[in-house]
């Protein structure tokens, strides 16, 4: 039961670093979770850790968030949370009707690989255009219902493990016209409702394999990850503000040759 508890801080490490990182929270997960040997409740535990973040974010964004709740009546706050909604749900929708499809199948350090070195690409050449620096939206109230919907739509590619939820929704971000930091700040509002809802749903899916060791280590894994989370959150801010993303562009292409290798020597099951 110890190394399960030490499992569990483990992988709550990693998903604290990873979630808003854009380089696939579920693809660090998904190795390091075959590297430790540690399948509790065959991937409820780690969309269930990704309550950390939430929470993370939450705490983090407490004062504007309790700002907005009070100013409900304004055109500016209905419009941001609109834009949210909108941008939730296609991932959702689609999440629910192919939910067995990418557990079963795509859940794996291959695909994981791939999706990381093709989006290490990615990120390098949107980067690497003469515009890239010029963002036309600068505050979360002005992004418009149809930039909502594409970054929407680009957290679809998300649902691929090694994608990256937040690499997914920055990118498209600054290609529909918003600046590095507002394209930042909306991912990271999004992730409420996003991985709030696939937390709850698989909660649900799993409650009755649920016994009282998993409790513990669901709890072990949620508490590191909300601590790794704040930290995270802040440190990528900071960065954002003075840096591109070109340097994880070339981290994932990295990683993805890494997992290639170790599945390729067998030190991790393909």
């Amino acid at each position: 039961m110890l190394t399960d508890i030490i499992n569990a801080a483990i992988m709550g490490v990693v998903e604290g670093i990873t979630e808003f990182l854009p380089i696939s929270s579920t693809g660090h997960l998904i190795v390091a979770g075959s590297l430790l040997n540690f399948n509790a409740l065959g991937g409820t535990f780690e969309i269930f850790i990704q309550l950390g973040a939430v929470i993370a974010v939450i705490v983090f964004y407490a004062r504007e968030l309790w700002g907005q709740a009070t100013s409900l009546g304004q055109t500016s706050t209905q419009r941001l949370w609109l834009g949210i909604l909108v941008a939730f749900i296609p991932a959702a929708a689609l999440g629910l009707l192919l939910d067995d499809f990418i557990t079963s199948v795509l859940f794996s350090p291959v695909v994981v690989a791939i999706a990381l070195i093709v989006g290490g690409i990615v990120f390098i050449v949107v980067e690497r255009r003469p515009n890239a620096q010029t963002g036309e939206t600068r505050q979360l109230e002005a992004i418009s219902l149809r930039q909502a919907l594409l970054i929407g739509v680009g957290q679809t590619l998300a649902l691929i493990p090694g994608v990256s939820r937040s690499g997914a929704t920055i990118i498209t971000g600054l290609l529909s016209g918003l600046d590095r930091p507002t394209a930042t700040k909306f991912s990271f509002y999004l992730t409420i409702p996003t991985l709030g809802a696939a937390t709850v749903y698989s909660l649900l899916r799993s409650l009755d394999q649920i016994s009282g060791n998993d409790i513990v280590l669901l709890v072990v894994g949620t508490v590191v990850s909300f601590a790794v989370s704040l930290v995270a959150i802040g440190w990528l801010l900071r960065y954002v503000a003075r840096n591109n993303f070109v340097l994880f562009g070339y981290y994932r292409i990295f990683a993805g040759i890494v997992i290639l290798v170790l599945v390729w020597t067998n030190i991790i099951q393909a």
